[in-house]
């Protein structure tokens, strides 16, 4: 019989219910611990016709390639698009994206029953031909960047990926689903990993229309918040500045939304924090770092997931930079800016890299951190733990860069100063400021005052400057 024909095997058939149609046996039949029977050969099973010498003959780009695909098994050995590549290394990216690039691009879950790459992205791309080249790309360039001997086949698959998705967007309906803006923002990324800035942004600016077409970034995220929050974060990567507006805090607009916890009530200020009231600071921004700290100080208590921290950190940089003044005329307040730049590097390290590096706009940001912080350094009356907070936040995002010596020179006079003797000190001092309650946050700021107290201890290693500000290689997805 025809494949087309089986939709079901014969115990669900018989019970009406809905078939996943794996093979051997279904999940019901599993379940159900009976034999499961079809009545025709399988419809997703692996492709029989077409296949010779471990390689497929069909042409990709058939009739019916992209509006004729249904979701298949979700087993990734049993059923996947068509592809120019060998059998073999097919599987072999598909094992490399599910145990690994999975995990790189959103290290905030590392539950292989809950990663949203897993359980969200993956069965898209099984049904999605662009967004599985897209996929199989992103596992390619890892394998040819440790093996050093080209991009050949991850070019191959870039130029079929962009192939079907110039054919997708010719459909409106085909163009604005998840999977297609997935694939854009993902080629986006390729691209801007590999240099060809221009054409990174090419893709983000084309991606934002099709967002418009969705009704904006929050009406994407209600139906799918992984695409909704890789799109808002990594198009600012890419493009170096904020590509969507944020709502406001009571969470009314179309823009990137607050985290409930923004809605906390203000408690009375605590005598061990740092009073912001008594400078001169722009209300954006000292409204943002008092929401900001009241969260700090209210999810000590409670649960804050990893996936919370995310959005958390999205909505802040986004609203931070969203209100940097157009004009230079007349001149930023230096106090302000440093303290907006402070918070933008302290989210960054309190997050750390996702899907991609955020290395080149954090080097941009640091510059503007330092640039504030020496009009700064002019203007009497700073109160020492602000002190100790900027040198700090600077000398933990500058790890890895030409800008981290000056930091530690900055921290090693405010400790000398101020009589530091030890980081419980510093330690004090950050807490009366800004500080989110999390081991790894306080571990990585203790490595690095470890070199100011004890000059001989060189603890501080690659992995934690690469954890901040990845910067060495070409392409990356941390």
């Amino acid at each position: 019989m025809r494949q087309s024909l089986r939709r079901s095997c014969a115990a669900c058939a018989r019970s009406k219910s809905s078939c996943d149609l794996r093979t051997p046996r279904c999940s019901r039949c599993i379940k159900r611990q009976v034999e499961c029977a079809y009545t025709n050969e399988p419809s997703t099973g692996p492709v029989t016709s077409g296949w010779q010498n471990g390689a497929s003959t069909n042409p990709l780009y058939g009739s019916g390639t992209l509006t004729n695909y249904t979701f298949g098994s979700l087993d990734p050995f049993e059923s996947y698009p068509q592809t120019r590549l060998p059998r073999e290394h097919v599987q072999r990216l598909i094992y490399t994206f599910l145990h690994k690039i999975a995990f790189q691009y959103y290290p905030l879950d590392l539950n292989a029953t809950s990663n949203p790459f897993l359980i969200s992205w993956w069965p898209l791309a099984l049904g999605d031909p662009a967004l599985f080249h897209v996929s199989l790309q992103t596992a390619c360039l890892d394998e040819e960047l440790l093996a050093q001997k080209g991009f050949q086949t991850s070019e191959l698959l870039m130029a079929d990926s962009v192939a079907l998705l110039r054919r997708k967007v010719e459909y409106l309906s085909l163009a604005v689903q998840d999977g297609t803006m997935n694939s854009v923002i993902t080629l986006a990324t390729i691209e801007f990993g590999k240099g060809n800035i221009k054409v990174g942004e090419m893709h983000v600016n084309g991606l934002k229309k099709l967002v418009d077409m969705r009704g904006g970034i929050n009406a994407v995220r209600q139906t799918s918040p992984l695409t909704a929050r890789m799109i808002s974060w990594v198009s600012m990567l890419i493009m170096g500045h904020p590509q969507f507006e944020t709502q406001d805090d009571f969470g009314i607009g179309d823009g990137i939304p607050p985290v409930p916890e923004w809605q906390f009530d203000s408690t009375a200020l605590d005598d061990q924090l740092f009073d912001l009231s008594t400078i001169e600071v722009d209300y954006a921004v000292k409204n943002v770092f008092n929401r900001l700290r009241n969260i700090f100080q209210r999810v000590r208590n409670i649960p804050f997931p990893a996936t919370q921290l995310h959005d958390l950190t999205c909505f802040v940089i986004h609203r931070l930079l969203l209100s940097t003044p157009a004009t230079t005329i007349p001149l930023p307040s230096p106090m302000t800016e440093s303290l907006r730049y402070g918070i933008i590097l302290y989210m960054f390290i309190a997050q750390g890299p996702t899907y991609y590096s955020h290395a080149v706009i954090l080097n941009t940001i640091l510059v503007r951190f330092m640039e504030n912080l020496e009009h700064l350094a002019s203007m009497p009356g700073v109160d020492g733990s602000l002190d100790v907070w900027f040198a700090a936040v600077g000398m933990v995002a500058s790890s890895g860069t030409a800008h981290h010596q000056q930091f530690v020179e900055r921290a090693r006079d405010i400790a000398s100063a101020l009589q530091l003797g030890k980081f419980g000190d510093t330690l004090i001092h950050l807490k009366t400021v800004l500080w989110l309650e999390k081991p790894q946050i306080e571990d990585l700021f203790r490595s690095h005052w470890g070199t100011i107290f004890n000059p001989t201890d060189q603890s501080v290693g690659s992995d934690l400057s690469m954890s901040v500000s990845p910067i060495h290689s070409s392409v990356e997805f941390i």
